[in-house]
């Protein structure tokens, strides 16, 4: 439980501050390698699934419906290791660890990711994500119906959000209003996918790179949250 605040920065970790699409085409290079094209296909049957089954990517859950599969395939035993091992430190976005420094000159950053709770905390662990928010590190199925958690474990006078995702973006600020301030990072899949849809309301700031956090002031981030409120607010 955090002492609190003034300010609070909430941020996403897949294709916000890492690239997980490259953690994505590396993997798929390793399925086709021990399994070929038609175990990979099969591999992303079975992903899709559970993510639309569960709502998160649940690559280690994909593992074990290739067993029945690919049981007599010894590198199958090699595939959760090669997941779990993964070097996700060189994948974090240049000046990503800086620009999280850069925060916590500022308020409190703190990790609020979705995912399961084996591979993301060792993700966000191996990274370095972890130590460079001193643990200060959340995880849940869907974050972004868990907000009043995350203001009593992060309690603050106001809340900075920066994803990927504009539609999450929008859902959250529909919940917490003036008191977040929604930014949008438009790197990876999601981000290419939702631009030209991006939300109802639309991201407070954007940014093409993680790093250009740090050309932002403090009362940039408070100010941004405060004009969308008032522009909305005009009849």
């Amino acid at each position: 439980m955090s002492s609190g605040s003034s300010i609070v920065f909430l941020l996403d970790v897949d294709n916000t501050l890492l690239d997980n699409d490259r953690f994505s085409n590396d993997l798929d290079e390793r399925l086709v390698r021990d399994f070929g094209a038609d175990g990979r296909d099969r591999y992303r049957s079975h992903y899709r699934a559970l993510r639309d089954a569960h709502g998160y990517a649940d690559y280690l859950g994909a593992v074990q419906q290739l067993r029945g599969e690919f049981e007599d395939v010894p590198n199958l035993m090699q595939l959760a290791t090669f997941i779990l091992d993964y070097p996700f430190a060189e994948r974090l976005f240049p000046l990503a660890l800086q620009s999280i420094a850069y925060l916590d000159t500022l308020g409190t950053p703190v990790i609020l990711s979705d995912g399961d709770m084996v591979l993301q905390p060792r993700k966000v662990q191996r990274s370095g994500l972890w130590h460079a928010t001193a643990g200060r590190v959340s995880i849940y199925l869907h974050k972004q119906r868990r907000l009043d958690a995350v203001q009593r474990n992060w309690p603050a006078r106001h809340y900075v959000m920066v994803e990927d995702k504009p539609a999450l973006l929008a859902a959250m600020k529909h919940q917490m209003g003036s008191a977040l301030t929604t930014v949008f990072v438009r790197q990876g899949h999601y981000a290419r996918e939702q631009s030209l849809q991006p939300g109802d309301p639309v991201p407070d700031i954007a940014i093409e790179r993680i790093d250009q956090l740090q050309s932002l002031t403090l009362g940039e981030f408070l100010s941004a949250a405060s004009a969308h409120a008032t522009a909305t607010e005009q009849p």
